[in-house]
């Protein structure tokens, strides 16, 4: 099936679900993102960073995407660059993708609104759906690193005129999380009064949550019993949570720091109980099966799970 806009699946899922927005970075992420989706029938956004594009070439990537889509012709999904700048989204643009982010929400206010209406002027022309940012979110994802000391939850007075002018069709709020395995290392949680002021001075406009991995400390103690030295604190986006969120305009939830922490687990695991073995598809197969069964049950937190055959005849 060809992907679709961004557009669509959130016109769609409003208030009811949200979509699992999924960075992939290999051949079994993409396998098991795919055959999630298609055995859940649940529609899905593929996510590709910038890191990601230069780590396997931006062809390559999409190019298994790409195949992925024919090897699983069923799911309803759209493509997605992830944390660009105007030379990120207008080589995605140039590519063919769903959906480019324009992630100025480092810069002043002004310059965020600047930087983002010029690349939505330069997708929408091409019909591509532009996710903007506004807030600043704590932690790392991949080389982005911003300490917790000037994370900044998103204004609501802002965002409004933020969109207003930007004209972008999705906005990243910072409402309490941040990128990486430690997203409340202060234990303060999703701040729902911040999203509910969104919500209001935004009705009815496609949110996004990043940094929404729910970082299983099972997995977290599972990589350190095996030669791991994460924190012993990490700690995610609780189920309860993220479905309050859809509630509030949440439509989009981005997923990366779980199917990380999934890999060092099972391949540390592997290698350390099983020395003499050197072969990577040992390994990569155990490691697709349980991303699959991850990304399974984060379709059915997230209410997915059966809506994209719905999708498909509004599509029709």
């Amino acid at each position: 099936m060809k992907p679709v806009s961004t557009n669509t699946l959130f016109k769609h899922c409003y208030g009811r679900y949200a979509i699992a927005a999924v960075n992939v970075f290999n051949m079994e992420q993409v396998h098991a993102l795919f055959a999630a989706a298609q055995a859940c029938n649940a529609p899905i956004i593929v996510q590709l960073t910038p890191a990601a594009r230069n780590f396997g070439h931006p062809e390559m990537l999409h190019a298994m995407v790409s195949a992925a889509a024919d090897i699983y012709p069923d799911v309803v999904h759209a493509i997605h660059l992830d944390h660009g700048n105007e030379a990120h989204a207008a080589s995605a643009i140039a590519a063919g993708y769903n959906a480019v982010m324009i992630d100025a929400s480092h810069d002043p206010f002004e310059q965020n609104i600047a930087r983002t209406k010029a690349v939505v002027e330069l997708a929408h022309v091409h019909g591509i759906a532009v996710e903007a940012e506004l807030g600043v979110l704590a932690g790392v994802e991949d080389d982005l690193s911003v300490d917790e000391a000037h994370a900044k939850y998103t204004d609501a007075t802002q965002a409004k005129t933020f969109v207003a002018q930007t004209k972008c069709d999705s906005l990243a709020v910072a409402v309490g999380t941040s990128h990486g395995a430690y997203k409340f290392s202060g234990k303060q949680g999703l701040q729902f009064d911040v999203l509910r002021q969104i919500q209001v001075a935004l009705p009815g406009f496609p949110l996004v949550l990043h940094g929404a991995s729910l970082v299983d400390p099972a997995e977290v103690e599972r990589i350190n019993a095996h030669g791991g030295t994460l924190r012993q604190d990490a700690s995610g986006v609780s189920v309860e949570a993220l479905q309050r969120a859809i509630q509030l305009g949440v439509c989009k939830v981005n997923i990366a720091t779980d199917l990380r922490l999934l890999w060092a687990r099972v391949y540390r695991e592997f290698f350390h109980t099983q020395p003499d073995q050197f072969d990577p598809v040992i390994p990569g197969k155990i490691y697709m099966e349980a991303c699959r069964q991850l990304l399974t049950q984060r379709f059915e937190v997230l209410g997915a799970s059966g809506k994209a055959s719905d999708l498909k005849t509004m599509i029709a």
